[in-house]
C-alpha cells in the first residue's frame, strides 16, 4: 500500500503523506518520499510543491519502534539516508510550501523545514523532542532550525524537547502563517499557485542564492547573487519580463518559461 500520494492540480503538485494513524516515518515512507521528489525535480511540468499529511495530521517523526531494534550502524545507514531525502525536497528548484495540521514532531518538523514556507493551523503542535529520548535530531533540525529561528531560540526547543503551538511558531518564525484548520491546504495550495505563475528560473535562482548564500561569507554570496543574475537576464522569462514591464508597466507579465531554461 503507497505511503506517499502525489496529487496534480494543473502546475502545483500535494505531496500528501499517507501513513495513518501518524504518517511516521519508516524506511517504506521515505523510499516512496525520496522516488516522488526526485520524479518531480525532474518534470518540467511542475512549477511548485505542496507537502501535506492530511487532515488530522503532517507527521508525527519516525517510527521510534523501528529505530529501537537497530544497531548504531544500521541507524547511521538509516539515518543518512533520510537527510538525504530532506536534503531533496530542500533543493527542488519550484517552490514548496509545507501545510501543517496536527503534529509536527521530529522528523515531521524537519520535513517542514525543508519547505520554503509553512502554513499552519491554529490548532497545529511543532516540536524537535528527541532529547526526551536521549538522542538528537538528525535530518536538519539542529541545523535548519537554527537558521531559520536563531540559535537561542533553537536551542530553546531542542534542548528542552517542548512543543510550541501555532501561535508561539509564528511568533518565533517557526512557521509563516496560521489559519483555521479547515483552510490549512487550501491557503498553501493558493500561496503555491500564486508563485507557479511568477518565473520559473528566476524562481530556482532565489531560492539557491538565499540557500546557498546563507552558508557563505558576504563576499562569496554576492558572487552568487551576481552569477545566477546574469544567467537568469539571459531567459525567456526576462525577455517576457521587461518586455511587459516597458509596454505595460509593472505586475502585468505572464511567464511561461520552464524551471530548467537558465
Amino acid at each position: 500500500m503507497s505511503r506517499i500520494r502525489l496529487d496534480t492540480d494543473g502546475p502545483v503538485v500535494t505531496v500528501r503523506l499517507d501513513h495513518p494513524p501518524m504518517n511516521a516515518f519508516d524506511t517504506a515512507q521515505r523510499s516512496e518520499l525520496a522516488a516522488a521528489v526526485r520524479g518531480l525535480a525532474d518534470d518540467r511540468r511542475v512549477r511548485a510543491v505542496v507537502l501535506y499529511g492530511g487532515e488530522r495530521l503532517f507527521a508525527a517523526g519516525a517510527d521510534v519502534k523501528a529505530l529501537a531494534l537497530m544497531d548504531s550502524e544500521e541507524v547511521r545507514g538509516w539515518n543518512r539516508a533520510l537527510q538525504r531525502t530532506f536534503d531533496e525536497v530542500a533543493r527542488l528548484p519550484v517552490p514548496v510550501v509545507a501545510a501543517i495540521t496536527g503534529y509536527a514532531l521530529g522528523g515531521g518538523l524537519e520535513l517542514a523545514l525543508a519547505a520554503d514556507y509553512r502554513v499552519a493551523a491554529h490548532d497545529a503542535i511543532l516540536g524537535q523532542p528527541e532529547v526526551q529520548l536521549g538522542i538528537i535530531p538528525g535530518s536538519g533540525g539542529t541545523q535548519r532550525l537554527t537558521r531559520l529561528i536563531g540559535p537561542s531560540r533553537a536551542k530553546n526547543l531542542l534542548m528542552t524537547g517542548r512543543r510550541v503551538d501555532a501561535e508561539e511558531a509564528l511568533r518565533l518564525g517557526l512557521v509563516d502563517e496560521v489559519v483555521p484548520t479547515g483552510e490549512v491546504h487550501d491557503t498553501a495550495l493558493r500561496y503555491a499557485r500564486l508563485l507557479a505563475e511568477g518565473p520559473a528560473a528566476a524562481l530556482e535562482a532565489i531560492k539557491e542564492a538565499v540557500d546557498h548564500g546563507a552558508d557563505a561569507g558576504l563576499s562569496a554570496g554576492l558572487a552568487l547573487e551576481r552569477s545566477l543574475f546574469t544567467g537568469v537576464f539571459g531567459t525567456a522569462d526576462a525577455a517576457t519580463g521587461i518586455r511587459s514591464f516597458l509596454e505595460h508597466g509593472p505586475g502585468k507579465a505572464r511567464f511561461d518559461g520552464p524551471a530548467q531554461d537558465n
